[in-house]
């Protein structure tokens, strides 16, 4: 019986090595299943993302396919278009800074309702010696005093006595000399520039539009306003 029980348990012991044993191709396959599995997933993800022209996700889903499965069909498949959705992405995201850029204010006035556009120079500017400040450009639509575009200082003052020109430059083009006046009034520190029609059709397509305005304290000062976010539907009545 004891015999037995020892022939048993050796044969037993003996078994388990075999039992353990796996075959590692059997391994490997497993591994590069499960991987292109993985890889097929996010090409699925990017290729939804892309038809839903969510163009930062489907980056993001592009760029982790390419990182963690580079040598994958899926990545082939999906490499020659993410260079594409990538530039579509950079676009999105740039338009929504500058888009962002903009604050619109439809207020009740006597009349009816004023409606303004306005924006912040991209970088704030010295105006009278006393240290950068912000400067700004706002479009504005009155029921009573009609339509206006001007710029807003927060310091000093311009120097615009009886009238005076702003050198206006839209992107790469050249400058265009335009006529503006302050009016006499120490209820806002501003400077309209008289032909807004042609001021505003100037944004329309444009990047970036540089004034360069005089000031009362320290001479010419160049302000740059990144123009291209404006929602032209604010002020419909500017179209």
């Amino acid at each position: 019986m004891k015999t037995g029980w020892l022939l048993c348990a050796a044969l037993l012991v003996a078994a388990l090595p075999a039992c353990k044993r796996e075959d590692p191709q059997v391994a490997i396959a497993a591994q590069a299943a499960a991987a292109e599995q993985e890889a097929k997933d996010a090409a699925a993800a990017f290729d939804d993302a892309v038809s839903k022209q969510n163009w930062a996700l489907a980056k993001a889903q592009g760029e982790v396919l390419l990182a963690e499965h580079p040598d994958s069909e899926a990545a082939r498949r999906v490499r020659p278009q993410l260079e594409a959705v990538i530039a579509k992405a950079d676009a999105a995201r740039e338009g929504l800074r500058a888009a962002g850029l903009w604050s619109y204010n439809a207020e009740p006035v006597k009349g009816g309702k004023q409606l303004s556009a306005a924006i912040y120079a991209k970088e704030d500017v010295d105006v009278d010696g006393s240290g950068p400040k912000p400067v700004r450009l706002i479009f504005r639509d009155h029921p009573s005093w009609g339509r206006s575009a001007y710029l807003v200082l927060q310091a000093g003052d311009f120097r615009c006595p009886g009238g005076c020109k702003v050198q206006v430059k839209v992107d790469d083009a050249s400058a265009k000399a335009m006529a503006a006046t302050r009016p006499k009034t120490d209820e806002a520190i501003a400077m309209f520039i008289e032909d807004e029609r042609a001021l505003w059709r100037m944004t329309n397509g444009a990047k970036v539009i540089a004034i360069e305005f005089p000031t009362r304290d320290v001479g010419k000062r160049t302000v740059l306003f990144e123009v291209a976010g404006l929602d032209r539907g604010k002020l419909p009545a500017w179209k």
